[in-house]
């Protein structure tokens, strides 16, 4: 299982393995506490989650959005969960 973070210092998406600590940005280089990120979904696989975080990414730049609202989130997970069971 992957999960879907964001860096607290440039605030760019990424995704990190569910028992993973620490994580190193990519984009700015900063060492991540995995444990203190908010996590925005938990994914089966890394292709899923480097996909959303993408997805995420341009989501916010199109909008011009600093973050997702609350019920933006629960959209993207009722979402996943849906797409989840449409592949079984």
């Amino acid at each position: 299982m992957y999960c879907v973070i964001r860096c607290p210092g440039c605030r760019s998406f990424t995704y990190i393995d569910r028992f993973q600590k620490w994580k190193l940005c990519h984009v700015c280089g900063e060492v991540i506490n995995t444990g203190k990120a908010t996590q925005y979904i938990e994914v089966a696989d890394h292709k899923d989650a480097e996909a959303i975080a993408n997805q995420l990414e341009r989501h916010l730049h199109a909008t011009g959005k600093k973050d997702l609202t609350p019920a933006e989130l629960q959209k993207l997970r009722a979402d996943y969960a849906q797409w989840v069971r449409n592949q079984v």
